[in-house]
């Protein structure tokens, strides 16, 4: 029997390639995202184990740098102390934050975030051991610098140059002195380092004599652990000394946290590819033991069993996968290598290390592979071993009873109807039923899969006389065609309906929201301008006393952070302009006056204010963030802002308790409104920092939505995988048919259809599948955005569900394009057969 099977597979080589490629492409990216994930974090790990080499014990400093009453780092008498411990032969003390670099148009070299500063530390020998140096030196000087290697050549910048470099505070000009190499995880990730002399560092992020961290080197023979021992006790409260070995392990194990997210991301992609995938390979199989049916009886005859013939089909499927399982996983190496480097791409570096190919990626890649192929062939197998030899003997083609049908379709109808009981359940629940429909969408997408050869005949039915009025012949024929084998037809339109649907629930719930983002900064927002820090961090008080100065600017107001207790609960404000916030912002009063916040009163959300009981004329009892105790008299109640804390108050309120403003945003409103010479003066007035972003509106907008359309062109990528598995399932099918309809194509050409019209019969018959799947997925994935929407309603104020026609009508054309293409293949080869061959074909 495994001789059989292996002259089947021999015998359908290329009825069985569009399996094949299947299996291939969803082992590819299986083995891919282990092959890559693996190579990235053994990547991480040895970078992060080679930087902690020389280091016996650092100590990390967690104080509260705004705090007065506390030391805001390690001090440099802490420093000297650990110096003169046995065992330790140097300190190296470090101080990082912010520092974004300006390239030569003034733009912000890197993103924002992963900008960095911190200082150059030399040992004995005028040499840092973190930096290695490729151009000139380490700066010494107050106004030296020096740039890792790619920020100095994306700014063109040559040791000697001045170059602009921005902080928390207003923008310098340094001398490059020097240019380096690094393993530095900000640099590593496309941004910027830029290194200081340890004292300029100091007054930029600390204060001076103090660090962020120190790290210990040990002599030549001394035990770690006894210089931690000794380390410790001189050390404050609010540091910790750690081993370089223990904070190498827990890197590394941070590592795998932060990949294990991207791993289960690309495997369920991968999964959604391998789902879709099995009906392909099911219809597969399901049309070859359709076609060998006569064979099969004949082994039945001569003595087969069920079990034999099933272990046959099962034996086929079992070399395919195998066959498809190596060379996915082939592939699958590739794709990691591709992703490796196309990270750079993105700005993004890995730390140079081999192609990591584990024992895990193999055996998942050749079990993946072989089990789903043999699962799926496991029905057509069993249905196959059913057959009565004189049954199979009298005909060609296996009919389906009508009890299978009633069967199938009453399974098909329940597990639907349960499905869409828990996602509409799911919805109801609000936020806590997002499990209950991930329940119900799982049933209702495979109750919809069963019932669908029954849903084809209505669904193209209706669609007929259109196909029969613009195509004549050709269009009847198709639609005859695409309904003549429910549940082949099914089969293939279930792997195009599975993709859509995703791509569809996907775009109704992304565009929703980011609709009702636009909405919400459209509605809440009356400022022409958002000032904001492009790494995300707070503003300095400078830029607010500069904008309120810019000429032409008519309201400037902070929406500066602010903490506090309020009859004994933890409280958030914003502090404000009084005057200004009204012309900056729409902030709706509900009770009392905004003015009243310029008498040094306070505003409340009417949330917080229902909440808490407080209204109008309330005076509270207040302790500020430096634990000064006073009192505030509740002047207004306003309806919440997503823009704003539950809590306001004017800037002159918090002033005195706090050593530095956090100030988040700042708003501003232009005489004239947007225009570039408005937005021209506040850059200038800004002194054209390019660590600080001056937005409009529609900046505003895309930073609101923009993530959420970058989320879902990457999901439209990596579910393309699955359309493309779906396409090639289309392709199969038509083929296949055919391969059957032989006698009845030649016999059609024989009575005077062209050429032309039978492509153009193929062609419209898979057309009406694809676009049959594509309106099953199209109407299962909008219900899906809705249910998954209404769990996110009520955190987002003005959401209100909309679907995106344009992109329905794009999914349609695509689809219906994909039937043509998928076409074109098996359309050709109906046209070419001779039709005396076909008609005598069995």
């Amino acid at each position: 029997m495994f001789r059989t099977a292996l002259r089947n597979v021999l015998a359908h080589k290329a009825r069985l390639l569009m399996t094949v490629l299947a299996v291939m492409l969803g082992v590819a990216f299986v083995s891919g995202t282990l092959v890559f994930t693996d190579t990235l974090s053994n990547a991480f790990r040895n970078q992060s184990a080679k930087s902690y080499d020389d280091v016996a014990v650092a100590v990390t400093s967690y104080a509260d740098t705004d705090d007065a009453k506390q030391e805001p780092g390690l001090s440099q008498q802490t420093v000297d102390k650990i110096k003169k411990l046995d065992g330790v032969a140097s300190v190296n003390g470090r101080v990082d934050g912010f520092a974004g670099v300006a390239d030569p148009d003034g733009k912000l070299i890197g993103v924002g975030w992963s900008n960095k500063g911190a200082n150059f530390s030399p040992g004995a020998d005028g040499k840092d051991d973190a930096y290695t140096f490729t151009e000139g030196s380490g700066p010494v000087e107050d106004d030296q610098i020096a740039l890792d290697k790619d920020t100095a050549a994306k700014g063109e910048y040559r040791v000697g140059d001045r170059v602009r470099v921005a902080t928390n505070g207003p923008v310098k000009e340094y001398t490059l002195a020097g240019v380096f190499t690094t393993d530095d995880g900000a640099v590593n990730a496309g941004g910027s380092l830029v290194l200081f002399d340890t004292s300029v560092a100091q007054r930029l992020y600390l204060k001076p004599g103090y660090y962020t961290n120190l790290t210990v080197t040990a002599a030549p023979g001394a035990d770690d652990a006894r210089i931690l021992d000794a380390v410790e006790p001189l050390v404050p409260e609010n540091a910790e000394a750690k081993t370089g070995a223990a904070l190498a392990a827990e890197e590394a194990e941070m590592i795998e946290r932060d990949l294990s997210g991207l791993n289960q991301m690309l495997l369920g992609f991968a999964g959604i590819a391998l789902f879709v995938g099995v009906f392909l390979i099911s219809n597969t199989f399901t049309m070859l033991v359709a076609q060998r049916t006569k064979e099969l009886a004949l082994m039945r005859a001569v003595g087969a069993s069920r079990k034999q013939i099933t272990r046959s089909v099962l034996a086929e499927a079992g070399v395919v996968g195998l066959v498809a399982s190596v060379v996915g996983l082939a592939l699958g190496i590739g794709l990691a290598a591709g992703l490796r480097s196309g990270m750079a791409a993105f700005g993004m570096k890995v730390p140079a290390g081999p192609l990591v190919i584990g024992t895990t990626p193999v055996l998942a890649a050749l079990g993946v592979g072989v089990l789903i192929t043999m699962l799926a062939a496991w029905l057509p197998g069993r249905r196959a071993a059913k057959i009565p030899p004189v049954a199979a003997m009298s005909s060609v083609h296996a009919i389906a009873t009508t009890k299978s049908l009633v069967v199938r379709n009453s399974i098909g109808g329940f597990i639907t109807a349960v499905g869409a009981a828990l996602i509409v359940a799911g919805a109801a629940a609000g936020s806590d039923g997002r499990w209950t429909i991930a329940g119900g969408a799982f049933l209702a997408l495979v109750g919809v899969i069963v019932l669908i050869p029954l849903l084809s005949r209505p669904v193209i039915a209706l669609v007929r006389p259109l196909m029969v009025r613009f195509f004549g012949v050709s269009g009847k024929l198709a639609s005859q065609n695409a309904v003549r084998n429910p549940r082949r037809t099914g089969a293939t339109a279930s792997a195009l309906a599975i993709g859509l649907t995703l791509v569809t629930g996907l775009s109704v719930l992304g565009v929703t929201v980011g609709t009702a983002l636009d909405k919400m900064t459209t509605d809440q927002i009356k400022a022409d301008y958002m000032v904001v820090m492009a790494g995300g961090g707070d503003l300095d008080k400078s830029a607010l006393t500069a904008l309120e100065k810019t000429p032409g600017a008519t309201a400037v107001s902070p929406q500066q952070a602010a903490y506090f207790d309020i009859e004994d609960q933890w409280v958030s404000a914003s502090a404000i302009t009084p005057g200004d916030v009204e012309r900056v912002l729409n902030v709706e009063v509900v009770d009392g006056s905004l003015a009243s916040l310029g008498q040094g009163r306070m505003a409340v959300a009417e949330k917080t204010a229902t909440k808490q009981g407080w209204k109008v004329g309330d005076t509270l009892p207040v302790t500020f963030s430096d634990k000064k105790k006073g009192e505030l008299t509740v002047g207004a109640v306003y309806k919440d802002s997503e823009f704003l804390s539950p809590v306001l108050v004017d800037t002159k309120v918090v002033a005195p308790h706090e050593l530095k403003p956090y100030i988040r945003q700042i708003f501003v409103k232009m005489d004239g409104g947007q225009t570039a010479a408005n937005e021209k003066a506040l850059v200038s007035a800004l002194g054209e920092n390019p660590a600080i972003n001056v937005m409009d509106k529609q900046d505003i907008r895309d930073e609101f939505g923009g993530m959420i359309n970058m989320m879902l062109n990457i999901m439209y990528g990596l579910l393309a995988m699955a359309l493309l598995i779906a396409v090639l399932g289309v392709v199969n099918t038509l083929a296949m048919s055919v391969f059957e309809r032989q006698q009845e194509i030649g016999m059609l050409r024989a009575i005077g259809l062209d050429r032309r019209r039978v492509k153009r019969m193929v062609r419209l018959e898979a057309v009406v599948i694809s676009v049959f799947g594509a309106v099953v997925g199209i109407g299962l994935g909008s219900f899906l955005g809705w249910a998954i929407g209404q769990t996110i309603k009520s955190s987002l104020p003005g959401y209100a569900l909309v679907i995106p026609w344009d992109r329905i009508g794009l999914f349609l054309a695509l689809a219906a394009l994909v039937g043509v293409l998928a076409a074109m293949w098996p359309a050709r080869t109906a046209a070419r057969l001779n039709m005396l061959n076909a008609i005598k074909a069995e």
